[in-house]
């Protein structure tokens, strides 16, 4: 038994070291291999890279895509802020030559725990060869020739140029690379001033620009500075007293303006959606030469630039976008700000209303556009909404609803639907929500983090494509240096929505563009389909985003006006940013019309039942043209029941009062029919079209009067007649009549 043991024991250490000897030789080829490969000193010094991004017509974009402009020498960089990125990333650069191995065995055992490659154990010098010269994929190859390189690197440079280098290329995220790029653009100074709170925060980004912005996670940028700072002193960099008095101090951006049109062009928009594509920052994009080539109509471009501009904004944050929806492209996009506006999410007021509420009960035949809802006071599970007017209208329809952004019946109809469906629909057309967006609220657009321009325009695409979605992009396909295709955009199309019930939700957003809130686009001669949407500021009569989303057939344009630092404007989704579609729409004149899709049937309902008993009722062959409507319905979801109002006409039932001798006879009648009165063939009084109690007189000559009554549909000949006798009693009953 134990010769067996040994005998196994021997075979495990056996192959784990011929394995091991394996993975050596491999590893050793590897390192020949990618030792060889030279160390591309340009990459390293170049000032300025800049990324080629054509238009839809293969043009080159006028817009400024370069990189790096903002070098700066070591000599001028504080050394606190030299050291706060050595403390933070590389405790021992001064120290190792180019490689740490204590760091990439320890990070090795932990991947190995882990079963992933989530440490790397990078050096500075590996991670300036890492962001000039390699991709971010997480191999052991790319990893071998990261070291290599870096090993070159050391021998080739000083550290104090391997830092300076290093300083010039890292991302801060905001577009900005390199440590000058970024202190222009955060602090509005030459990295050459930065304070020691201001180089801590600097440091603490590069791990993670998006997690730890200041602008977008201030508590988290906050915490991780903090964590710098003590890096710092425990390496004796900076006293205790220094790190607390800095720790202390809040983080104060002064976010330098000239930045606004860049970081909104189309441009850039562009390069991040490529960054994403190709899982690579930007400066690697421009460094391995690959060109960009997108969806915009340089005609497109230009009208939705000058739509903005002829629209007094009164100098606050605003963007427009305009896609084409049979390719889902983004055809244009501007925007101007501080912040990187697609990056940013903002609460997207009643422009959600179509996406999250009314589409879905379109789509689960909940409602039609003609479905009466009562406007009252309400309260659903603990929500209590209120009408911005501050009032309520009774009964409205699901059309006027929408179309003049009520939002009572709105958080109705949600309710109907269910938070949990009706979010799913949303997201399936591109609606992202947080896990405390969970209350009704969310039919007004109340979200905990909100949406963007981008994301609302595609779902709002969604319906101009007969209820398939998606996803907008701006870039069409992406080449290298030699032209060879890397990629190439194909839309993953969805059904979200039945056609008709797509077509209907237009049809009522044609009725906002037309007499609702949209209304300034009435005056465009054009099929057109819109939705504003307004967010106000709590406890004021300020606001702070307005909206408005518009699509034709062949188009969908978006306009927003807010502010990313939260400023209150005064502005509302009807007024500008309706204004900005309609003077896109003005100088880009589309002839499109939506189509009926073969699902949708338009019934005669009965306007009396509608209107009195607020029910959806066919008409039936009977009823009176004037007292019908025409709705449009899908085939798949017509009202079961047939109106009987006009199948028999109703002959009134009719009480007396005589005084003296005159008889007064009342009945209750009907605006929709024609009552014709006859005293022995005589006619005594016709009434027609009136509502309510009426009353006739009618002298008493002879002991017994005759009255027949005849009861028509006004405009038809149809009639009933019913007759009633007035008898006088004898004398012993004092004289009396009756009926």
């Amino acid at each position: 038994m134990k010769k067996t043991i040994k005998i196994v024991i021997f075979t495990v250490f056996a192959l784990l070291c011929a394995v091991m000897i394996a993975l050596g030789f491999y590893l050793a080829s590897i390192y020949a291999k990618v030792n060889r490969i030279p160390l591309d000193e340009e990459k390293l010094t170049s000032p300025s890279l800049a990324i080629e991004i054509f238009d839809s017509e293969n043009k080159l974009i006028k817009e400024e895509n370069t990189f790096n402009h903002g070098y700066i020498k070591a000599v001028s960089i504080p050394d606190h802020t030299k050291a706060a990125f050595v403390s933070i990333e590389d405790k021992t650069f001064y120290e190792h030559s180019g490689i740490n191995y204590k760091r990439i065995a320890k990070a090795m055992l932990n991947n190995i725990k882990s079963k992933s490659l989530k440490e790397g154990a990078s050096t500075i010098s590996q991670q300036l060869i890492k962001n000039t010269h390699l991709t971010s994929e997480k191999t052991f190859e790319r990893k071998i020739k990261e070291i290599a390189l870096a090993k070159k690197l050391e021998k080739r440079f000083s550290k104090e140029e391997i830092l300076e280098q290093y300083l010039n290329v890292i991302y801060f995220g905001s577009n900005c690379y390199g440590i000058e790029n970024a202190s222009n653009y955060y602090f509005s100074k030459s990295a050459h001033d930065l304070r020691l709170e201001e180089s801590a925060l600097l440091a603490g980004m590069i791990k993670s620009p998006n997690r730890y912005s200041p602008i977008s996670c201030y508590d988290r940028a906050f915490a991780r500075r903090n964590v710098v700072l003590d890096e710092m002193n425990k390496d004796g960099i900076i006293t205790l007293d220094e790190c607390i008095c800095a720790k202390n101090k809040p983080i104060k951006l002064t976010l330098n303006t000239t930045y606004k049109n860049k970081l909104n062009s189309y441009s850039q928009a562009a390069i991040d959606e490529a960054s994403k594509i190709l899982a690579l920052p930007a400066k690697q994009i421009a460094l391995h030469g690959y060109k960009i080539y997108t969806y915009q109509n340089e005609s497109k471009q230009a009208s939705l630039e000058k739509a903005i501009k002829d629209v007094d904004t009164d100098g606050n944050d605003n963007a427009g976008i305009v896609i084409d929806n049979a390719k889902m492209g983004v055809v244009a996009f501007i925007g101007e700000s501080a912040y990187k506006i697609l990056d940013a999410k903002r609460q997207p007021g009643s422009c959600i209303k179509p996406v999250l509420v009314y589409a879905p009960a379109l789509n689960e035949d909940i409602i039609y556009p003609c479905t009466q809802i009562l406007d009252e006071k309400t309260t659903i599970s603990g929500y209590s909404p209120k009408n911005v007017s501050g009032s309520f209208k009774g009964y409205v329809s699901a059309r006027e609803a929408l179309s003049k952004s009520i939002n009572i019946p709105a958080v109705k109809v949600l309710s109907y639907v269910g938070l949990p469906k009706a979010k799913a629909y949303a997201s399936d057309m591109g609606i992202e929500f947080d896990e405390k967006d969970d209350s009704y609220a969310l039919a007004l657009g109340g979200m905990n983090y909100g949406t963007n321009l981008l994301s609302l325009a595609g779902a709002y695409a969604t319906f101009a494509n007969s209820g398939v979605y998606s996803s907008p992009k701006f870039i069409s396909y992406i080449t290298d240096r030699n032209n060879k295709l890397i990629y190439i955009h194909k839309k993953e199309e969805k059904r979200v929505l039945r056609k008709d019930a797509a077509y209907l939700l237009t049809d009522m957003l044609r009725t906002c563009a037309k007499t609702g809130t949209a209304k300034k686009l009435s005056e465009l001669n054009l099929d057109i389909a819109s939705k504003t949407g307004t967010v106000g500021k709590p406890s004021s009569s300020l606001n702070l985003d307005a909206w408005n989303l518009s699509y034709t057939h062949d188009f969908t344009c978006g306009a927003w006006i807010g502010n990313l630092d939260n400023t209150p404007i005064t502005m509302v989704g009807g007024n500008q940013p309706s204004q900005i579609v309609k003077n896109y729409f003005t100088f880009e004149e589309d002839k499109s019309e939506f189509s009926t899709p073969s699902s949708i049937t338009t019934k005669a309902i009965d306007l009396e039942e509608l209107s009195v008993n607020h029910r959806v009722v066919l008409a039936n062959n009977y009823t009176p043209e004037r007292y019908t409507q025409n709705e449009m319905f899908s085939s798949f979801n017509l009202p079961s029941d047939i109106s009987n109002k006009f199948v028999k006409i109703e002959s009134p039932e009719v009480k007396s009062k005589v005084t003296g001798q005159i008889a007064t006879l009342t009945f209750d009648a009907k605006d929709y029919l024609n009552y014709e009165f006859y005293n022995h063939g005589k006619m005594i009084a016709n009434v027609s079209g009136k509502e309510g109690v009426q009353s006739i007189e009618l002298p008493l000559i002879n002991d017994r009067e005759k009255v027949e009554i005849k009861t028509s549909y006004i405009g038809e000949e149809r009639q009933d007649i019913k007759e009633i006798n007035l008898i006088k009693t004898s004398k012993v009953q004092k004289n009396k009549w009756y009926v």
